[in-house]
């Protein structure tokens, strides 16, 4: 990682200010993204923001910055985004310090702030080292989220394009998302919807894909695969609900894409599994209906009052049919309550469906 300090006064780093909202924050001839396009905006409170320009006006020092060097020969601020924000509100007379804005200071008190040398590093490197970078630096402020942290570091034509359809307040993907019903949470803006997208198509591997990506033209076809999996469980579940939006359809769709399901079947089950008391996890129903995996469901355990009840009825012996323990005596802490009649066949989280089985053959039984 290559690191160089340099001091630039105020009227440099400020020419240009302007503040797009959404579309970023610019500075420094164009040349410098305060705020990159449709990163969450936070700016300093008014006390932390008035500190900034006190600081600058009484030449008093100022922590240090960090601007990372893109590949276009551009800027970007790693650290000193709300300081940097508020230097330029404040020239550009947003806002007053003690009811004088900028342009009712004397020209000497003008030229005072304009000529302060703000410390800055630039950081030049590879992506893992930026990566890496950018996660050590970011200790000040408001913290940034992992997402933005990537959005740092694998700059390029493709992230813009990306930024546009995922990371704007009603983008495309959060449109095509609610149309009918949320089937996502996270908002737009804070990248949660960009990150989702990413792991969905690429196995978690998040880095991988926006490397290997970087400088394609656009995100075309992280678009037409976003697509593709709202279609897909539009289509798939007909009846919408609340819990929908908290179940990762990218990884279903990956994995049940090809396979012939009947809507209909799915939604009867459904609907019997939203009124089933032991299922405690209802967003956990449509992950199970297409794996049959339990522990999406969280099936309610029973109270510890029917697992006394069953032991003491069974006087600590391990009634496990083939039991691995010979059918022994155990503590009470030795033991696990079980189905006698399995969940899956019916079975309920009752008094008259628990026995208590010894560790070891509750696991086998259950294959755990």
């Amino acid at each position: 990682m290559k690191i160089e300090l340099h001091k630039i006064p105020v009227r440099k780093v400020v020419a240009g200010f302007k503040d797009s909202a959404e579309e970023g924050v610019t500075a420094y001839g164009d040349k410098l993204d305060i705020r990159p396009k449709y990163q969450r905006e936070f700016v300093y409170k008014e006390k932390q923001r008035n500190a900034v320009i006190e600081t600058i006006k009484n030449d008093f020092p100022l922590n240090v910055m960090y601007w990372m060097i893109r590949e276009d020969g551009g800027y970007e601020v790693l650290d000193g985004q709300q300081r940097t924000i508020s230097i330029g509100q404040y020239v550009n007379g947003d806002f007053s310090l003690d009811n004088r804005f900028f342009h009712n200071l004397t020209k000497e008190e003008q030229d005072t702030i304009l000529d302060y040398e703000l410390m800055i590093y630039f950081c030049e490197g590879t992506d893992k080292e930026r990566l890496d970078w950018f996660t050590v630096i970011n200790t000040y402020g408001e913290k940034v989220n992992e997402q933005e942290i990537r959005n740092a570091v694998y700059t390029g034509p493709w992230l813009s394009d990306a930024k546009s359809k995922f990371s704007k307040s009603n983008c495309a993907a959060y449109l095509l998302a609610n149309d009918g019903g949320s089937l996502m949470g996270g908002s737009p803006i804070r990248q949660e919807y960009l990150e989702t997208a990413l792991s969905w198509i690429n196995d978690s591997k998040i880095e991988d894909y926006m490397a290997k990506h970087q400088h394609d033209k656009d995100a075309d076809k992280l678009w037409a695969y976003f697509q593709n999996v709202i279609a897909w469980v539009r289509e798939t579940f007909t009846n919408y609900r609340h819990e929908m939006k908290s179940v990762p359809w990218g990884e279903l769709y990956n994995e049940f894409k090809d396979k012939k399901l009947n809507a209909k079947k799915l939604e009867a089950e459904i609907i019997d599994l939203m009124q089933d008391e032991d299922v405690t996890v209802k967003s956990g129903i449509y992950q199970y209906v297409l794996t049959r995996n339990e522990r999406f469901l969280n099936i309610r355990a029973f109270t510890d009052k029917q697992k006394r009840e069953a032991y003491e009825k069974q006087k600590g012996v391990c009634i496990a049919r083939n039991a691995v323990c010979d059918n022994a005596h155990f503590e009470y802490e030795e033991m696990e309550a079980d189905h006698i009649k399995p969940w899956h066949e019916g079975g309920k989280t009752i008094s008259e469906n628990c026995q208590m089985l010894c560790k070891q053959d509750n696991r086998t039984k259950s294959g755990k």
